[in-house]
């Protein structure tokens, strides 16, 4: 490399290591230091450009395709391509170093981190799933009460039929149909199916016994059962099937309404039927976030609380902490580090379209330090 080369590859990592230090101090969420953040990087975005790739959840998906245009504002020389292949492949790809960021809705498990050392698990937001279906003659305005119990009933095929009576034992007074339950689940390594699965598991004693959790698992050999791939498959699958149920990504929730699928009332540890609203996903996580631990791999499902939501996670970035040269990870610290404040993609504009929840302030911190970890 001659001189010139030299000089321009330091100038270069000059001006992206000054870059993160404004990107940095946007997480004291003052004003000042949010314009001063701006001002930094608009400065700088003739330092080079950087390319850096994101794939995994289609959970996450809709939420990284609105961050896109948005941190092309305060980083313009970052060029982000998301995709959404489903969560197995983010922790794959990620683990790898076929891209610099895999999202996912799954921590990953001790053995995972055995074979792929230096991996974080960074909490970017808090998400939820809800269940669909698809019962013909039902009003949309319904919405059937379902415990885990009789949900893995349904995908276990013991349960055969929308009017079965543990079903319409849970709804008295609603008239369900004798028509056929089509169980649909996901085909690729999903989180999504990790979330579904330890619902199922910690309601239900034959699937905790013989289907347990993950990312894929066996199904259950169940004649009418089918499968879709990603969380855009499955809603376009469940709502062309009658008598279909499914889980469902909470950002994927207003395109499962408008194509007119129905939403459940899952019954929450305490034997109350809810929603996944902004006020039961936080009751949840404020139960739960107390317990996170220093690396953040835990799983919310099925919290206790009387106003507490039954499915809600943790969404990560899976990222190697040692990543190909400075540039990249100092670009892969700032975007991450935009993600999680409330200035930047934690902000409601964006949480609100997928109805996510922000970061809590008490977990912030430690997805901070994780980010402060990546090096170049």
């Amino acid at each position: 490399m001659n001189k010139a080369s030299k000089g321009s590859m330091v100038a270069i990592a000059a001006a992206l290591l000054v870059s993160y230090a404004g990107y940095a101090s946007l997480q004291n969420h003052s004003p000042s230091a949010s314009a001063a953040a701006h001002r930094v990087a608009k400065k700088h975005v003739a330092a080079g450009a950087i390319h850096l790739q994101e794939t995994g959840s289609t959970l996450l998906f809709p939420l990284f395709q609105s961050w896109v245009p948005a941190y092309k504002k305060v980083a313009s020389n970052v060029f982000i391509t998301p995709a959404g292949t489903g969560s197995g492949v983010g922790i794959q790809d990620a683990s790898s170093g076929a891209v610099q960021i895999g999202a996912s809705d799954a921590f990953m498990n001790n053995g995972q981190l055995a074979s792929a050392p230096g991996i974080l698990n960074i909490p970017l937001a808090i998400s939820a799933q809800q269940i669909m279906y698809n019962v013909p003659g039902l009003k949309k305005s319904v919405h059937l009460h379902l415990t885990g119990n009789v949900i893995a009933q349904m995908f276990l095929g013991n349960i055969k039929y929308w009017n079965a009576p543990q079903i319409q034992a849970l709804n008295k007074g609603i008239r369900l149909p004798h028509h056929a339950i089509v169980p649909v689940h996901r085909q690729d390594g999903s989180g999504d199916t990790f979330l579904f699965t330890q619902f199922m598991t910690d309601t239900n004693a034959k699937w905790a016994k013989n289907v347990q959790f993950g990312t894929s698992v066996n199904w259950p050999q169940v004649t009418s059962a089918l499968g879709a791939v990603g969380n855009n498959g499955v809603v376009q699958l469940a709502s062309q099937t009658p008598g279909s149920i499914a889980y469902v990504g909470i950002s994927w929730l207003n395109n499962a309404l408008h194509q007119g699928l129905g939403e459940a009332e899952l019954q929450n540890k305490a034997g109350k039927f809810v929603l996944p609203t902004a006020a039961t996903i936080k009751a949840a996580a404020n139960m739960m976030i107390r317990h996170t631990p220093k690396d953040e791999r835990i799983s919310l499902i099925y919290a206790p609380g009387a106003q507490s939501y039954p499915i809600i996670n943790y969404e990560y970035a899976i990222v190697n902490k040692k990543q190909a040269n400075p540039a990249t990870a100092t670009a892969v610290k700032n975007l991450l580090l935009w993600a999680i404040s409330v200035k930047g993609g934690n902000k409601p504009m964006f949480m609100n379209k997928v109805h996510f929840l922000p970061l809590p302030a008490s977990i912030a911190p430690l997805s901070r330090a994780q980010i402060n970890q990546i090096k170049g």
